[in-house]
């Protein structure tokens, strides 16, 4: 599950709407929206972003997040270090070797220092 994908399953359950109902409100298939839940679709449309924005309500501010949050949850994420330091390459070469093993706690920790 992407961060994304948990924070629309959080407004749509604290709104007591089942997914088949959203999907049925926002024109999707309720397989879609399943799938972006679970992360395993890639960040939406802007198009559809905006359509969630409204549907949910969601003031600016919360829609800056929601944007945020979308561009940081696509579950395949590609890396590009050709312009970087051969240590900068070794890191993504690294992470994306180890972060399958990684804890929780281990993820927090490198993330904490990230942001």
């Amino acid at each position: 599950m992407t961060p994304f994908g948990l924070h629309v399953r959080r407004l749509r359950e604290a709104r007591g709407l089942s997914q088949k109902q959203m999907a049925a409100d926002l024109n999707l298939s309720p397989a879609y929206l399943s799938a972006l839940e679970h992360g395993k679709r890639g960040k939406p449309p802007y198009a559809l972003l905006q359509r969630m924005v409204g549907y949910f309500n969601i003031i600016w501010d919360e829609a800056e997040t929601f944007h945020a949050m979308a561009n940081l949850s696509d579950p395949k994420v590609m890396v590009d270090t050709s312009d970087l330091s051969p240590a900068a390459t070794e890191l993504a070469n690294r992470l994306a070797q180890k972060i399958a093993a990684m804890g929780e706690d281990e993820i927090a920790v490198l993330l904490e220092k990230l942001r």
